[in-house]
C-alpha cells in the first residue's frame, strides 16, 4: 500500500482530524447560534485571537488554569458585546462592525504582546500553562478507539460537549425559542413581547463563549503559546462550516469536521515534495469550493420554493 494512503488510513490520522477540528468547532457553533438569531457574527476570528491571547497571560502569572479560562471568555465576550453595541445600539452595519473588531484584536494582541514579552511574534518568554490531556483506562481494551479518542487534549472532549450543550440551548430552552423566533420573523417576535434586541445581544454573547474557547484551546491546547494572527482564518472557515450545516448541531459539527480532514491532509502532506505554500493554500480553496456549492444549492432551492 502506498505509505500516504496508509497513513491516513491510520489512528494517528483520525486522531489528529479531531485535535485540528476543535478549533473550528468551538467559533463554528458560535457562527451558528448567532446567524440563528439573525445576527451572523464574522467576529469570530477576533474573538479567538483576544482569548488566546488573554489565556497565555493570565496563566503566565496566575499559574491557574481555570483563572485564565475564565479570563479568556470574559475577552472573548467583551469582544462579542462590543460588536453587539455597534451593530445593535449604534445601528452600525454587523458585517463592517466585525471587520473593524477583527482588524483591532489583530492589532491590540501583537501590542500588548511586545509590552508584556518583548516580542511581536511569540510568547515564548511566558512561561504559561496548557490543558492537559486526558485518558480513557476504558478505552485501553479497544485498540482502534483508543488510538483516535484517548489522550486528547480536555478542550477537545469539551468541543463535544459543546455541541451537545448547543443543541440544548437552541432546542431545549425558552432562550432558544426565542433565538429561532427573532432569526426567523423579528417583527412577529417583537409583537408577541420579545425583546428582540436583548435575544440578539444574548446569542452574540453565547457566540463569544464559543470563540473564547476555540481561541483557548489554540494558545493552550493545540500548542502553548500565543502567536501572531495563531487563528490563521480559522474564525472566516468556521462560517463555512456553520453554513454548510444549516446551523444545525450535527450539521456543524460534521461541517467542521470537514474542514478537520483538510487541515490534518495538510500535516500529512508536509514531508511530501510538494511546494509548502500550496499546502498552506488547500484549507482556503477547499472553504471557496464548498462555500460555491453551498450557495448554488441555497439559490436553486429558492428558485424552488418561488416556483
Amino acid at each position: 500500500m502506498d505509505p500516504f494512503l496508509k497513513s491516513i488510513l491510520s489512528t494517528s490520522f483520525l486522531f489528529s482530524v479531531l485535535r485540528v477540528a476543535t478549533p473550528i468547532i468551538f467559533p463554528a457553533l458560535g457562527v451558528a447560534i448567532s446567524a440563528l438569531s439573525g445576527s451572523v457574527n464574522i467576529a469570530l476570528e477576533g474573538i479567538m485571537l483576544v482569548s488566546a491571547f488573554t489565556g497565555v497571560v493570565v496563566s503566565a502569572y496566575t499559574q491557574n488554569l481555570w483563572i485564565s479560562l475564565f479570563s479568556a471568555i470574559l475577552a472573548g465576550v467583551f469582544i462579542a458585546l462590543l460588536l453587539g453595541y455597534f451593530s445593535l445600539k449604534l445601528k452600525a452595519d454587523i458585517i463592517l462592525a466585525a471587520i473593524a473588531l477583527n482588524l483591532f484584536s489583530s492589532s491590540i494582541t501583537v501590542f500588548l504582546l511586545y509590552i508584556i514579552a518583548h516580542d511581536k511574534g511569540v510568547s515564548s518568554s511566558l512561561k504559561s500553562l496548557v490543558f492537559p490531556s486526558v485518558k480513557f483506562a476504558f478505552l485501553e481494551k479497544i485498540p482502534i478507539l483508543s488510538g483516535i479518542f484517548n489522550n486528547q487534549n480536555i478542550l477537545v472532549y469539551i468541543a463535544f460537549l459543546s455541541v451537545f450543550v448547543y443543541y440544548l440551548i437552541v432546542f431545549h430552552t425558552p432562550l432558544g425559542l426565542k433565538i429561532r423566533a427573532v432569526g426567523q420573523n423579528p417583527e412577529a417576535a417583537s409583537s408577541v413581547g420579545v425583546d428582540v434586541v436583548k435575544i440578539k445581544l444574548y446569542a452574540l454573547i453565547l457566540s463569544g463563549v464559543f470563540g473564547a474557547l476555540g481561541g483557548v484551546y489554540l494558545s493552550m491546547g493545540y500548542v502553548s503559546w500565543f502567536g501572531r494572527d495563531m487563528t490563521a482564518g480559522r474564525g472566516f472557515i468556521a462560517i463555512a462550516a456553520s453554513s454548510i450545516g444549516g446551523n444545525l448541531p450535527l450539521g456543524t459539527f460534521f461541517g467542521s469536521f470537514l474542514f478537520g480532514v483538510v487541515y490534518a491532509l495538510t500535516n500529512f502532506l508536509a514531508p511530501l515534495n510538494i511546494p509548502s505554500e500550496i499546502i498552506q493554500v488547500i484549507p482556503y480553496i477547499v472553504t471557496i469550493i464548498v462555500l460555491t456549492f453551498y450557495s448554488a444549492r441555497v439559490s436553486k432551492e429558492k428558485e424552488v420554493g418561488e416556483e
